[in-house]
């Protein structure tokens, strides 16, 4: 008969297999054969499995949710929002701050409805590394969860969040980024529990939906959201402002606040920075966002700002002599030149730089000729040929209203020159014509060029803190972050807005701090893949991760319940850099001896 028994060593315990058999009417230990400890007979029991088939094979998703989750406790995500809306309940499967957290994720790497996440979560690896079984991710949870978060709860963990990512990543804040956009939803005509959704400019251009509006602040390096506010897609951008520097103006005072005796890790801008200040802040926005409230409102606030104006409103800087304008940096910008001069702008009397583009000239050009001019050229050749048919009926007054309306276009109506003949229908007939003096006038006076404004003074001897044309012109190109972010909000695959399963405000409102929320992940990921010397797209990033997946290799029972055993797949030098760099290896699965 065969037994296991245990035997103390200087604390340590190890185990013997013996036999033992009667020998004359007496029992005894014919033989003993030591099996070592504990992880000793595991890898024992591994290395025969190994050398075993498995019955079955499952492959999980894990390396770009493991990458999520891990920059989830990075920030320590949930613990932020536990924090604010209380413990987690007895009934609840996770507390809230998980859910919340889990609903980002989702939405980071594939985005979906939330009675599907159980279902995406089940072929994932998460359940093993998070201890959260799909069992409690029914979509009545995660309801429930939204329901428990106040409006004001919800500024309070996007405050807090904002600052753990100052701290965590040493986000430069001294320049940001503002801008606003919509998204169309599928929220029916006559629900009146979203007053948020309203029919009105539809950025993508689906004028028959309802909308929701969302402004956005966003670091001048790696657009990492700082702030966001929902409202009605009714609502012009321009009334939006100043909400948006409020919002700004208290989150930045709190997470500043929340880093004292630390500026290290608020950015360049030093003591001023440190304290909360918010003229070592400066906010870089469009004309869309123009008027003279919006910046008396700045001015109370004590931020600075770069700007522009459309060209159009100051045509006398467009009929400046290029001789005037001035390189603005050979290695930063290639042949990018400046006018840097003093002019009223909304009431007062700002500092406005012209700047010009070549590769901005070619690329107005190519459009307004490829593009433009095409189009307008088709619709009035059809309209030609309508009349010479002789068979329309509409008044002359009628044809010069519809030629207006396809030269709408002020540099379309400048170029083009046209004749409309005849006394009655029947007898007009129209020519046209595209003036090549007029189009090169208007190519040199206008394109490669924008007006850009701030209250930065010139850098001189005078003024040592102003900034040089170069920091002016770089802090306006930082838009590109945050529109870069609009289009990742609007991408079907990944951080993605849609689909949108909620009907009632509340519901929206939470919807939207998790998609800003996956937004922020999404832009660390890229932050800290960008630092590390690795230049790649959010897409890219996530896709990459995606092809890291876990195998579950589960093998036939010998008593008891089967033996699994969990393995990470190999990888591609690219994915075992993602890897390594985002230190998956601490959320992969033992590996085997």
């Amino acid at each position: 008969m065969a037994s296991v028994y245990s035997k103390k060593v200087n604390g340590s315990t190890y185990y013997y297999l013996r036999q033992m058999a009667r020998i004359e009417g007496k029992p005894k230990m014919v033989s003993e054969r030591y099996l070592g400890s504990a992880a000793d007979i595991e890898a024992a029991l591994d290395r025969t499995a190994a050398g075993t088939m498995p019955d079955r094979t499952r492959h999980l998703r894990f390396g770009d949710v493991a990458a999520a989750w891990s920059m989830l406790t990075e920030l320590d995500v949930a613990g932020i929002i536990d924090s604010v809306l209380g413990p987690r309940r007895r009934d609840a499967g996770a507390s809230v701050g998980t859910y919340l957290a889990l609903a980002a994720l989702g939405r980071l790497v594939a985005p979906g409805s939330k009675s599907g996440f159980a279902d995406f979560w089940a072929a994932t690896a998460g359940d093993r590394f998070t201890k959260i079984s799909p069992g409690v991710l029914d979509h009545r949870k995660f309801w429930d969860a939204m329901h428990l978060v106040t409006p004001q709860a919800l500024q309070d963990i996007s405050t807090r969040i904002a600052a753990k990512m100052i701290e965590v990543f040493a986000l430069d804040t001294s320049s940001v980024a503002l801008d606003m956009t919509n998204f169309a939803t599928y929220i029916d005509t006559t629900n009146d529990k979203a007053p948020l959704a309203q029919r009105g400019k539809a950025k993508q251009k689906r004028t028959d939906l309802r909308l929701i509006g969302l402004g956005m602040v966003v670091t001048r390096t790696g657009g990492i959201p700082l702030v966001w506010h929902a409202y009605p897609g009714n609502r012009p951008d321009v009334t939006q402002f100043p909400t948006l520097i409020d919002h700004l103006v208290r989150n930045y005072t709190a997470a500043t606040a929340d880093n004292i005796g630390n500026a290290g890790n608020i950015g360049d801008a030093g003591d001023d920075q440190a304290r909360g200040d918010t003229a070592a802040m400066t906010v870089v926005f469009d004309a869309g966002q123009n008027s003279a409230a919006n910046f008396a409102h700045l001015a109370d606030a004590g931020l600075h700002f770069v700007g522009s104006v459309p060209p159009s409103d100051c045509p006398d800087l467009l009929a400046l002599p290029a001789s005037r304008r001035r390189k603005v940096d050979d290695q930063q910008y290639p042949g990018v030149t400046a006018i840097d001069t003093h002019r009223v702008v909304y009431g007062a009397d700002r500092r406005v730089v012209l700047t010009h583009s070549p590769n901005l000239h070619d690329d107005q050009a190519r459009s307004f000729t490829g593009t433009t001019l095409n189009k307008v050229g088709r619709q009035l050749d059809e309209l030609a040929a309508t009349l010479e048919r002789g068979k329309t009926r509409r008044s002359r007054e009628q044809v010069t209203a519809e030629i207006d309306k396809i030269t709408h276009d002020p540099w379309v109506r400048e170029v083009t020159d046209w004749n409309l003949t005849g006394d009655t229908p029947t007898e007009h007939r129209l020519t046209w014509t595209i003036n090549p003096e007029r189009r090169e006038v208007l190519e040199q006076r206008v394109f490669g060029k924008r007006i850009l404004i701030t209250d930065h003074p010139t850098l001189t001897a005078t003024t040592p803190d102003g900034w040089p044309v170069v920091d002016v012109v770089a802090g306006y190109r930082s838009q590109s972050e945050i529109e870069f972010g609009f289009r990742q909000l609007k991408d079907p695959h990944q951080v993605s807005f849609s689909p949108m399963f909620h009907w009632t405000d509340h519901n929206i409102a939470v919807h939207t701090f998790t998609c800003v929320l996956a937004l922020q992940l999404a832009h660390l990921l890229r932050l800290r893949a960008e630092r590390a010397g690795h230049h790649q797209s959010v897409r890219n990033i996530l896709d990459t991760l995606a092809g890291i997946q876990e195998t579950v290799l589960i093998y036939p029972s010998t008593g008891g319940r089967p033996k699994a055993r969990r393995i990470t797949t190999d990888m591609t030098p690219e994915q075992k850099t993602l890897y390594d760099l985002f230190h998956l290896e601490q959320l992969a699965a033992p590996t085997p001896t």
